[in-house]
């Protein structure tokens, strides 16, 4: 049991909450609203340009349905991979700051636990009289339900999208999900979503509700039903070349992608590579992406097939969206609801397998098989971007954003290119409730979070003023200050330092670091002097 005591709603603004266990807010002193909900949507694995409205040819009608009400941000990042970046859009500190990635002398990653004072965002939201609903992917140390959630469900198998063996309802371990029954990953996470919404509307509709909804699509391995999959047939026969240059001539044509399509790295294939894994997969998987045109013909019609299933993937995921948000407009809920979307890393260029194998003779995106997109795609997947999930190139680190709020957002249909960050949806949302960030946690005091409240941009005219954002993930580095980004690969790369200019340059395709070495050691040591005070910090809890 919590031992947070539940706050009923506030009834009063100006009013400070404290309590032994609950966060302390000051909260401003205007007439506020009523306090907005909250749905966060959160996709796995999905590149920078897979959906329409950031240029993809996949149908997300639902997305761009919410971008045309709403806002996209162009320049918004992720942590280049899946548990650094869910501990950062939840806390809104940096995934090394709260011990969920590793620093170059403190051992991190994804078993790394919390100090106290770095709180959820639904223990936060708890005390404002919220009530929060988590759906899926967790990947977050702990469990729902202690940290501030009050229904949960946590898809915790990673393998398999038909039959789940480690799943739990509100923190209590399910039954095994056997093939052939009809489960669908996507769509359980929707259903239980639509569930609690229901349950809320029912039961707390005075109080308003914080869905997290995190699905895990379009990760591998490629499954997905087969009616999905025949929406695709055929589309990628022409291969990556083809492809990624229609979607940088869609993206050119809504003003978003920079000036500059970086070339596919033909000599860079997965982060971790196993070349046994060729072998069970067999003879059309590739372990690099070659011009397509010296592919033969098996290889063509596999890679071919694995790009039409990554496709059904997003498609379905759309889909289930679109469920969800027919919900939240039923219940009244849909003008003052804050959706916000985006995807935790760039797509993946990995191959494995894992789980309960692969069998070639099982029909391609069934349960049977087990399929990873690949470099050649992955490329594709995050046009017009270098590198993939792992790396902090634009590839790896660049997620689409769209924030879609009837009652709040005024700048309907823009794009905006303020570069932002995992690290603000906490203060945003906060911002959004007309609260500051938590002074403290019973006797725990956090540090100065290094997010920025986002609700200026989704003006017309706001901007936010920061001094820099910071990555490092399995020893790849980088830092962009203004347009100035440096950029290291550990993996695949000389581990120096590169230097781009983004105003210029997004697609990181001319290095500067030779010509403008006082600007590379300026800002290497910015990232120097972050990682040293992330140290010391990790070494405090």
């Amino acid at each position: 049991m919590s031992l947070q005591p539940r706050m009923t709603p506030w009834t009063v603004w100006g009013v400070v909450v404290a309590g032994l266990f609950a966060p302390s807010f000051t909260v401003s002193a205007r007439e506020m609203p009523k306090r907005p909900n909250v749905l966060i949507i959160l996709a796995d694995d999905l590149g920078y340009s897979d959906v329409g409205c950031y240029g993809g040819e996949i149908r997300t009608p639902h997305l761009d349905g919410l971008a045309a009400g709403g806002v996209r941000f162009t320049q918004f990042y992720n942590t280049a991979r899946c548990w650094p970046s869910r501990a950062a859009l939840l806390t809104g500190y940096y995934a090394q700051q709260v011990g969920r990635d590793a620093l170059p002398k403190v051992k991190g990653g994804s078993a790394g636990k919390r100090p106290a004072w770095a709180k959820l965002l639904p223990e936060m939201l708890r005390p404002l009289g919220y009530r929060n609903y988590f759906s899926g992917k967790w990947h977050v140390d702990g469990q729902p339900l202690e940290n501030g959630f009050d229904r949960d469900y946590l898809l915790d198998d990673h393998n398999r999208n038909f039959s789940p063996e480690e799943h739990a309802e509100d923190d209590v371990k399910l039954a095994a999900v056997p093939r052939g029954t009809g489960y669908y990953a996507s769509t359980a996470i929707a259903d239980h979503a639509i569930k609690c919404l229901k349950g809320h509307a029912a039961e707390h509709a005075g109080e308003p509700f914080f869905e997290y909804l995190a699905f895990n699509v379009p990760h591998f391995p490629l499954q997905t039903p087969a009616e999905d999959i025949s929406r695709y047939a055929g589309m990628y026969s022409n291969g990556w070349e083809e492809q990624r240059r229609g979607r940088w001539e869609r993206m050119q044509r809504m003003g978003m992608g920079g000036s500059v399509l970086s070339e596919i790295e033909r000599k860079v294939g997965p982060p971790h590579r196993n070349p046994k894994v060729l072998e069970k997969l067999g003879p059309g998987e590739l372990m690099f992406p070659l011009a397509w045109s010296e592919l033969n013909e098996t290889q063509q019609d596999f890679q071919a097939m694995k790009m039409a299933i990554h496709a059904a993937m997003v498609d379905r995921m759309d889909q289930e969206i679109g469920r969800v948000l027919e919900q939240v407009r039923s219940m009244g809920a849909w003008e003052n609801t804050i959706v916000m979307f985006l995807s935790d890393n760039g797509a993946s260029a990995e191959l494995l397998v894992r789980g309960d194998g692969h069998d070639p003779q099982a029909a391609p995106g069934s349960a049977g098989s087990y399929l990873c997109l690949g470099p050649g795609w992955s490329s594709h997947a995050n046009t017009p971007f270098r590198r993939h999930k792992t790396w902090v190139h634009e590839g790896g680190i660049a997620t689409p954003f769209i924030v879609h709020w009837p009652q709040g957002i005024s700048a309907k249909g823009e794009l905006r290119e303020t570069p932002a960050h995992l690290i603000d949806i906490v203060p945003t949302v906060l911002g959004a409730i007309g609260v500051e960030k938590p002074a403290r946690f019973g006797e725990a005091t956090p540090p100065p979070a290094p997010g920025k409240n986002l609700l200026p941009v989704f003006a017309k005219e706001g901007s936010v003023d920061r001094e820099y954002l910071w990555w490092l993930h399995e020893g790849n580095r980088a830092l962009r200050a203004g347009d100035w980004k440096i950029v290291s690969a550990q993996n695949e790369g000389s581990g120096e330092w590169e230097l781009y200019d983004l105003a210029k340059d997004r697609g990181e395709s001319t290095d500067l670091s030779k010509t403008m070495p006082e600007k590379l050691k300026e800002l290497a040591g910015t990232w120097e002097r972050a990682a040293e005070e992330f140290t010391e910090l990790a070494v405090e809890k």
